[in-house]
């Protein structure tokens, strides 16, 4: 089982307007557990995030050095709504698994686009069989980014290769009108790609290949 512990916040949030509230301000549609990203009015990522339906409750799993803007960001836009929010991050730890993880009780484990997120209270240890190394190069050969290489607050979702994140007719969200125009111009400037070799604007860097983010 090849599984690697991530650097990763979990938020709770409940209230009536949770699942509205997220989606007015991400790229996906939210309406249930998904993957969606949170952009600024430039369109530049804030954090990619896991939405968890939890009973009646959402979580939001991310990226921890991303987390304190993510808060700004989602705090000072609850105004009226029925929504509040707690950080419940130093009672679980967040892996991810590249081969089907099994559910187990007192564990949420969600199947995205990069593998299996698996959340489970701290009190329950999940051994991580992978090195940061072996991590990275998984991800090198199969083309995934990750927060903090790729998924950088420099960047648009398009630049990441999260473009099946951005959905193609949903409503107004922050960053929504730039996105949509640069994809209806078929102008979506860089894309993530796999090269041989460790090129001076590699993002990430293996044995053999590197990950890059470059014009095609």
């Amino acid at each position: 089982m090849r599984v690697f512990q991530l650097d990763s916040y979990v938020l709770l949030l409940s209230g009536k307007d949770c699942l509205k509230f997220l989606d007015g301000l991400s790229t996906n549609k939210v309406d249930g557990t998904c993957t969606t990203v949170f952009t600024k009015s430039n369109a530049k990522i804030i954090d990619m995030v896991e939405v968890i339906m939890v009973g009646e409750n959402v979580a939001l799993v991310g990226h921890e050095p991303y987390k304190e803007d993510l808060l700004d960001h989602l705090n000072s836009r609850i105004l009226q709504q029925d929504v509040s929010m707690r950080d419940i991050s130093e009672f679980n730890n967040v892996y991810i698994a590249f081969d089907e993880y099994p559910e187990e009780d007192n564990i949420t484990v969600v199947k995205t686009f990069r593998g299996w997120i698996i959340v489970a209270p701290t009190s329950r240890i999940i051994e991580s069989t992978l090195t940061l190394d072996a991590f990275n190069e998984y991800r090198i050969q199969n083309e995934i980014p990750h927060q903090g290489y790729e998924i950088i607050p420099s960047r648009h979702p398009f630049n990441c290769r999260l473009e099946d994140l951005v959905h193609e007719s949903k409503g107004c969200y922050i960053g929504q009108e730039i996105l949509t125009r640069m994809r209806s111009r078929g102008n979506m400037g860089k894309s993530l790609i796999r090269v041989e070799g460790n090129p001076e604007d590699a993002t990430t860097v293996g044995h053999t290949h590197s990950l890059v983010i470059r014009r095609l």
